[in-house]
């Protein structure tokens, strides 16, 4: 099956795409507007990718799910090309390494 066109998500107006840098700006508006910023920070857009992705983890790791074999979905989610993208996440977060660790740990308990 041949790959479609991809289509810009958000658009300004009825046609322009619209442009990384307005979408910064659109979204530093709507922080300040709800009290969010202060003069010297201000949340990112990335940032809430970022905070996606670590309360993913989080959750599919109280759950007990397999991180490996779900992963890969996640990294498409975030437009990864790679999946070994996306552990970052679990190394920057010590709270997931924690989780990792204890887990690995109960693993090798079993194993013996």
């Amino acid at each position: 099956m041949p790959c479609r066109e991809l289509r810009p998500v958000l658009r300004l107006g009825h046609r322009t795409p619209a442009a990384p840098w307005q979408v910064d700006q659109i979204f530093r508006d709507i922080t300040a507007d709800l009290g969010l910023r202060t003069d010297n920070s201000h949340p990112r857009v990335h940032d809430m990718r970022h905070t996606f992705a670590v309360h993913t983890l989080l959750d599919w790791h109280r759950r007990g799910l397999d991180i490996s074999s779900l992963l890969p979905v996640l990294s498409t989610y975030l437009g990864h090309v790679e999946p070994a993208n996306t552990y970052w996440y679990l190394s920057a977060v010590p709270e997931l390494m924690q989780l990792a660790a204890a887990r690995l740990e109960q693993h090798e308990r079993d194993r013996s």
